[in-house]
């Protein structure tokens, strides 16, 4: 993902229901994505209880959960959210593709927007610094689930 962020724009959220899955694994670096997450949503006057959260275990079950969410929460746009940090092996390069593909096809499939959230990266420090550090991953994902539930909403009409 690049530094290169897109400029915002301004999105009154206050109509849109939203959904999220968030992995358990990385909890505490998800935990922060999530907040992180809420806070823009929030900021852009979606109300709580139009925020649909599930957990799953890992990143591997967030697509899952993702389609579920679109289609029984009656949601505007979701996010999936996880981190895969590398180990030893590159098991983590192969979720993220898997993970990746299998949430473009729920958002082709549902006609939901679908945010990838799932971040990969090579440290725990590169984890750390996009989840609760100086990069705001969270925000960018709230700010892209405003923009493309704004446009299901025009696209719906």
């Amino acid at each position: 993902m690049s530094l290169a962020v897109p400029e915002n724009r301004p999105v009154d959220g206050a109509a849109f229901r939203l959904g999220i899955a968030a992995a358990r694994f990385n909890e505490e670096l998800v935990n922060g994505l999530l907040e992180r997450v809420m806070d823009g949503l929030r900021a852009a006057g979606v109300k709580s209880e139009n925020v649909a959260i599930v957990r799953v275990p890992g990143s591997h079950e967030v697509p899952w959960a993702t389609q579920r969410l679109a289609i029984g929460a009656q949601c505007d746009c979701v996010i999936g959210l996880g981190v895969l940090i590398a180990g030893n092996t590159s098991h983590h390069e192969m979720v993220g593709q898997s993970v990746s593909q299998a949430l473009q096809h729920v958002a082709l499939e549902t006609g939901v927007p679908v945010i990838n959230g799932v971040l990969v990266v090579n440290t725990p420090e590169q984890a750390r610094e996009r989840c609760v550090g100086s990069i705001n991953r969270g925000a960018e994902f709230a700010a892209a689930a405003l923009e493309m539930a704004a446009l299901k909403r025009k696209f719906s009409r």
